[in-house]
């Protein structure tokens, strides 16, 4: 947990008590926890409304070890010992947890726990991003960031739909590009001509997920109506110039990330949404993989294996 505002470095283990679970929670044996940027951002600097020590940690995957009376999940009936996985909890680095029970659903037969414990917060943050440009079948968008996390859930969910997706990377990821479905090209100077000459046809849509001024600026230049832009990463630029901005924490985007948590389970299920694991780390290692996916190339998601 964060008991001071800052580094990761300053985060403690600590020894507490799981409360049993009371009607409408459960409580689960945690098995792997996702790692997510969001995880030491939200730490980084004091924010209204939260107060210290934060536990830390968004998604898990597992098994319940507890139930409260008369109590369904998110996805119906359960009992002890059935596989789970839970999105939006709060302190999921950890070996046990006691939540809502609306938070928590059936886990996927077709995917590990380290993969489950990964799927929702980028998933549901990719579908959100398609949802809110509106973008349609035949279509052909660009994806900025799209060898990272977010942007494979992108590629996949994009391809899902019949959409040609042109993604920015880094040329070593070109071939992670390619895999899920997308045009890759290089970012760096001269990028909105590369993409143009790879479109062959206008971008309709714009979807942002790294934050830099040049995604912004040659989203800006390649794409006219402005409410077909999205960036999760640029808040700031969005207030200045007039585009859509994104995040959990905003009401819209979590009923959205809520509600379309079905529709992903039943994709994974189906293996027509894979998750990307590039590394685990033991619990106690939570620092270091940290440090990984917030260094910005870790190849995929990151777990903690507990």
């Amino acid at each position: 947990m964060a008991t001071s505002w800052g580094s990761p470095d300053e985060w403690e283990f600590a020894d507490v008590a799981v409360p049993s679970p009371r009607a409408g929670e459960v409580t689960i044996r945690v098995r792997a926890a996702g790692v997510n940027p969001a995880d030491a951002k939200h730490v980084a600097a004091q924010r209204p409304g939260v107060t210290l020590p934060v536990p830390i940690g968004y998604e898990v995957s597992g098994e319940l070890s507890a139930i409260g009376p008369d109590t369904r999940i998110g996805s119906g009936e359960a009992r002890v010992g059935d596989e789970v996985l839970a999105f939006r909890v709060s302190g999921g680095y950890a070996t046990e947890l006691t939540v809502s029970a609306e938070k928590v659903f059936a886990k996927p037969s077709t995917l590990s726990h380290a993969e489950a414990a990964n799927l929702l917060l980028a998933g549901a943050t990719a579908s959100e991003m398609l949802h809110v440009t509106r973008v349609a079948p035949g279509e052909t968008i660009l994806l900025h960031g799209a060898s990272g996390a977010v942007g494979v859930m992108v590629l996949q969910l994009a391809r899902l739909r019949g959409v040609r997706v042109i993604g920015t990377a880094s040329s070593a990821s070109f071939e992670r590009v390619e895999r899920f479905g997308g045009i890759p090209v290089a970012h760096g100077q001269g990028l909105s001509k590369r993409v143009t000459d790879a479109a062959s046809e206008p971008i309709a849509a714009a979807l942002d997920a790294v934050g830099t001024d040049e995604a912004v600026d040659v989203s800006l230049e390649l794409v006219a109506d402005r409410s077909r832009i999205v960036t999760i990463a640029a808040a700031g630029r969005a207030a200045v110039d007039g585009f859509v901005s994104i995040g959990g924490a905003m009401p819209a985007s979590a009923a959205y990330r809520d509600g379309v948590r079905g529709e992903l389970l039943r994709l994974a299920g189906a293996s027509e949404l894979v998750v990307p694991v590039a590394a685990t780390y033991p619990l106690a290692e939570a620092r270091e993989a940290v440090a990984l996916v917030m260094g910005g190339h870790p190849g995929g998601k990151v777990a903690l294996l507990v």
